[in-house]
């Protein structure tokens, strides 16, 4: 599918971590609302053409004949803006906070959403489709829910068969000689499923006692561990299941429904599998916000609707194998090998908040320095 695309300079991997240092000042802002004062908006006139920016992570993927359909009706041409992992996303928008890069942005989730409100690059926006959407999605008025899943570790099959390995039933097996050197993840500082997976740990091991969070990462870093900026490069570069060399990946739980849905020759059961229990597993909610100083707002909140409505909502797990927020969307067969875990890491967008920026620097000392 060929989607317009214009890539970013890297610079702002280098601020993945510039978000301020004081929790109470971040928590402050969090209360406060999050979101940049809004606007006088006037309505869109579809006699006019425009253009509509999206900025969103490398992994965005969308049926082009669904984009086509609100770039008819609205005589708009989409520009797709995509610039890395969700964190790098975040932090770009941050650095070009005022005088965007972009009018929408898609792929903040709720691990770096705390970030984004810390700085107010949104404007308030609440979608009247909201009403068909749970309200445990619904995080702040600020963005707006678009779809969900859940972080967690996945296996190659064959690889693990070829080893005499069965997959490892807890988090803390990883840390065993027979894992050394099997685990690629990513760093939470830069990527949205990196900070999930590390939010899921602190849930799993907790901060305080005999044996921590940073206990287990210690132990992952002394067998071995490998770590990557984002999703794509662990997933299609690393894994062994796209030729790499780890045969475990922090990933999603759709990953193997993914597999079956884009096989170039039909799958009864998936090369990978999700590694269960599922302990480590973490919901990850996807946003979308609108940026503020965004010269075409009206015609924001016009596509925040549209990524609402049904059309949008049952094209998205087809190509993003993720699961919609919208109740009733319909779900591709391939969700079979997708059973969400029973148990997801218990731990809030507040805590999350709160206490990021001071887990990835204790994370960063452990396991990079």
């Amino acid at each position: 599918m060929k989607l317009i695309t214009l890539a970013l300079a890297s610079c702002f991997l280098l601020a993945a971590a510039c978000g301020g240092d004081d929790d109470d000042d971040n928590t402050e802002a969090i209360a406060n609302g999050g979101c940049a004062p809004a606007g006088d908006v006037a309505e869109h006139d579809p006699s006019d053409s425009a253009t509509l920016r999206l900025l969103t992570h490398e992994s965005f993927l969308i049926d082009e004949d669904v984009l086509a359909e609100f770039e008819d009706e609205n005589n708009v041409e989409i520009e797709l803006i995509q610039a890395g992992d969700g964190g790098a996303v975040v932090n770009s928008a941050v650095l070009a906070r005022g005088n965007p890069t972009g009018d929408v942005l898609f792929g903040v989730d709720n691990t770096f959403l705390g970030r984004a409100l810390e700085e107010e690059i949104f404007v308030e926006y609440e979608s009247p489709a909201l009403e068909n959407v749970p309200e445990r999605f619904q995080l702040s008025p600020c963005v707006t829910p678009i779809d969900y899943g859940y972080v967690n570790l996945n296996y190659d099959r064959a690889a693990l068969d070829d080893a005499g390995l069965e997959p490892p039933s807890s988090l803390e097996d990883l840390t065993g000689e027979e894992w050394r050197g099997l685990l690629v993840a990513q760093n939470p500082a830069t990527s949205s499923p990196g900070l999930a997976f590390l939010a899921a740990t602190v849930a799993t091991f907790g901060e305080d006692g005999d044996y921590t969070y940073l206990d287990f990462w210690a132990g992952l870093r002394a067998n071995d561990l490998e770590i990557r900026d984002g999703w794509s490069e662990a997933y299609y570069t690393d894994f062994s299941a796209y030729g790499g060399q780890n045969p475990l990946v922090v990933s999603y739980t759709t990953s193997p429904a993914c597999e079956v849905i884009f096989a170039e020759t039909p799958l009864d059961e998936p090369p990978t599998g999700n590694i269960s229990p599922a302990q480590g597993a973490f919901e990850q909610i996807e946003f979308a916000g609108i940026l503020a100083g965004t010269p075409v707002e009206a015609l924001a909140r016009k596509f925040v609707d549209f990524m609402l409505s049904q059309r949008f909502q049952e094209a998205f797990p087809d190509d993003m194998c993720v699961f919609p927020v919208l109740e009733g969307a319909a779900l591709p067969g391939a969700f079979e090998f997708a059973d969400p875990p029973a148990e997801p890491a218990d731990i809030d967008f507040d805590t999350i908040a709160e206490n990021r920026d001071r887990w990835i620097d204790e994370w960063t000392d452990v396991v990079l320095r």
